[in-house]
């Protein structure tokens, strides 16, 4: 009779998730279909319970069914136990414990989705797209995501070794050091006359903290701002709200995106509100393989008002939208209610956002070319009247056999590092340049044309 009523209480605990099967069909077939593989579920638990090589807790039982059923649906939905859940609080508020890294699931083993800035992932030389393959020499082939990410966390200043495998490359180890993640999701500068905003995460602060930004680099740069680069290159995401205030902050009307589920009547569209911070001054965003998620509600809808022009590379591509759904007393699940739309209506879920200006991530080499006479070292060139004289001095070319200096672009196919995401150095980081380039000469342009 005892094991009856522990097995009916663990039947109900899944009942509300499996119950969800029965939308759209038939009341009677289905509650009979349901009531069925409940039985199943029952047998096999019961199976296990009894004849299991070692003794195993009910607990277990029941959490690793409702985070199975959850992680077959998608590589987002999952199960949040009270310490998960407590976790996630503490992170979207913007600090947490571990290496700060996003990863989600794929093919059975940990993908990359993005290091955090100034975290032990970034400093690293954690990628997006690194596979993890081990932790601590364990194989992560038969783990579920909660079950990895579990395993990365621990004391801090504890260490870790991770087993990458990146591309065509041999797996190689990575050691790092656990530590208390502090996120600081907005960094700003100015940099030749042009504002340079990076956002690192969507969290409690990051809307705040971008107009905060804004505000400074408005009251540094004066008149002589020509605009704005926001960098949200491996930016993995978070929150929808603050990625619809981002977006607010420079659109002054119009839908900045669509959130559409299973039942039509839910379908929710968010607009922006009068007022553009910037006044009209043109934006560059760059985009990369780690930006996703709130990254992309963000470059997509800046793409679609035509508001910014985007630059980099293609976008990660992940287009859902997940719900935390609280279940009193035992934390609670992540799950998967909706895809977003941009404003055209574009779905980006595993196709991503196309940047205008496909530009990789690049060096810039000095190459030897060949030597050419200009026409001051022609004899008897005319002078030009008015200027100066032809000077020979300003090392330029003497008519003198040799090499001078001629710059290449190498691509480097590689996201940028990490390192000079923190410091931005338009001299290292190709991509960074070209957004500047592009706001000096739309500066150019546009002075011209009012003249």
């Amino acid at each position: 009779m005892k094991r009856k009523s522990w097995l009916a209480a663990a039947m109900a605990a899944v009942a509300f998730l499996s119950l969800s099967v029965a939308v759209g069909q038939s009341s009677n077939d289905t509650n009979t279909n349901t009531y069925q593989q409940l039985n199943l579920f029952g047998d096999v638990f019961e199976k296990i319970r009894s004849d299991y090589v070692e003794p195993v807790s009910d607990d277990k039982l029941v959490e690793s069914a409702i985070n199975g059923m959850l992680t077959s649906l998608d590589p987002h939905s999952s199960y949040l136990n009270p310490k998960d859940w407590e976790d996630m609080q503490v992170q979207t508020k913007g600090e947490f414990g571990g290496l700060g890294i996003e990863v989600t699931m794929e093919n059975g083993l940990i993908k990359v989705v993005s290091p955090i800035d100034g975290t032990p992932a970034a400093k690293a030389g954690i990628q997006p797209s690194d596979l993890i393959v081990q932790i601590d020499g364990k194989p992560i082939l038969g783990m579920t995501l909660s079950q990895a990410v579990d395993k990365m966390r621990g004391p801090v200043d504890s260490k870790i070794v991770l087993t990458i495998r990146r591309g065509k490359e041999p797996p190689f180890d990575v050691t790092l050091a656990r530590a208390v993640i502090k996120i600081e999701s907005v960094h700003s500068q100015v940099l030749d006359n042009v504002g340079y905003v990076r956002v690192t995460s969507f969290s409690e602060q990051t809307t705040s903290g971008l107009q905060d930004a804004i505000t400074k680099i408005k009251a540094q740069a004066g008149s002589k701002l020509q605009g704005i680069v926001l960098d949200l290159r491996n930016n993995p995401g978070g929150l929808l709200d603050q990625a619809i205030g981002v977006c607010d902050t420079f659109i002054d009307k119009g839908e900045i995106v669509s959130t559409r589920g299973r039942d039509p009547s839910q379908a929710q569209r968010y607009n922006a509100t009068p007022g553009d911070m910037l006044d009209g001054l043109p934006v560059v965003v760059l985009i990369n393989g780690g930006s996703a998620s709130a990254s992309e509600i963000v470059a997509g809808a800046m793409q679609d008002h035509h508001r910014a022009i985007l630059l980099g590379t293609r976008s990660f591509g992940k287009g859902s939208v997940q719900t935390i759904i609280p279940i009193p007393g035992h934390g609670a699940i992540r799950l998967t209610t909706a895809r977003y739309y941009t404003p055209s209506g574009r779905s980006i879920q595993a196709k991503g956002i196309e940047p205008d200006i496909k530009v990789e991530q690049a060096k810039v080499e000095v190459i030897a070319g060949p030597q050419f006479r200009s026409e001051a070292e022609l004899p008897g060139a005319l002078q030009n009247i008015g200027g100066t004289a032809p000077d020979d001095t300003n090392g330029e070319s003497t008519g003198t056999p040799g090499a001078p200096s001629t710059t290449t672009v190498v691509p480097q196919p590689t996201p940028v590092d990490q390192s000079e995401l923190e410091t931005p150095q338009p001299h290292k980081d190709y991509q960074l340049a070209r957004a500047i380039d592009l706001l000096h000469g739309y500066s150019l342009f546009s002075a011209a044309k009012s003249n």
